[in-house]
């Protein structure tokens, strides 16, 4: 798996800052930046600030048009910086992708951590599934998830990257669902990794239907609450 650089981990801060305005099905950025970290020199800030600049681009045009429908000169336009700088960072619109597919990391560590706290499986488990599904109901999250799924399937880099953060949810959440299951809290699970692919197959198939269908995840959680508690055997009284 890879995981991204501390140049990369910034970058993110500023990804994370867009808007998708829903009303009307256009795409804004925060002016309210996260401040940057302190440079080691000018010239490597101004490099790392070109970058970061280019993966906004990126993100912004393939949120709005698509990976396919986006070319390069359209993502070094968006940039304000020319082919020439662009191809100095990156040498495609691929490479582009692959790096904000290497942030997604930063974005599921924090809900494998959740997963390994100590304490009742079951209140992580509640605690997990609220978080993950109001993360999995952006829609800048659902259609940004679609386009790099997509190209995974074509390309083995990005299948590989994909596969790789998501097998390390599965495992942090199989591990809990096997905890719960020696404490009671579960069913004993017969095949824990099975049942946690399940679980995270169903939080996103919720969140994209809250995104496609309008509907605010807070109206879907308790029955999807319910219904994950139930096929793991928790009483509901």
């Amino acid at each position: 798996m890879a995981f991204p650089s501390g140049e990369s981990r910034l970058a993110l801060q500023h990804l994370r800052i867009l808007v998708y305005t829903v009303n009307d099905r256009s795409f804004k950025e925060n002016r309210k930046m996260t401040p940057t970290a302190p440079a080691t020199g000018k010239r490597d800030k101004a490099s790392a600030t070109r970058r970061r600049k280019i993966l906004e681009a990126a993100v912004m045009c393939f949120l709005e048009r698509g990976y396919h429908q986006t070319g390069v000169r359209d993502i070094a336009a968006r940039a304000g910086v020319s082919l020439g700088n662009l191809y100095n960072h990156f040498p495609g619109k691929h490479d582009v992708l692959v790096e904000i597919a290497e942030l997604e990391w930063v974005e599921i560590e924090p809900f494998i951590t959740q997963l390994n706290k100590h304490g009742s499986a079951l209140k992580s488990f509640d605690r997990f599934v609220a978080s993950y599904a109001k993360y999995l109901s952006a829609p800048e999250n659902v259609i940004l998830s679609i386009e790099i799924t997509s190209e995974a399937i074509r390309k083995g880099d990005l299948a590989a990257m994909f596969m790789g953060n998501r097998q390390a949810l599965i495992d942090a959440l199989a591990n809990l669902l096997t905890r719960g299951g020696q404490s009671g809290e579960f069913l004993p699970q017969s095949d824990a990794q099975e049942t946690a692919q399940l679980v995270l197959e169903l939080i996103e198939a919720r969140g994209y239907h809250s995104v496609l269908g309008s509907t605010p995840m807070r109206k879907l959680l308790p029955g999807l609450k319910a219904f994950l508690r139930s096929a793991l055997g928790v009483s509901t009284r």
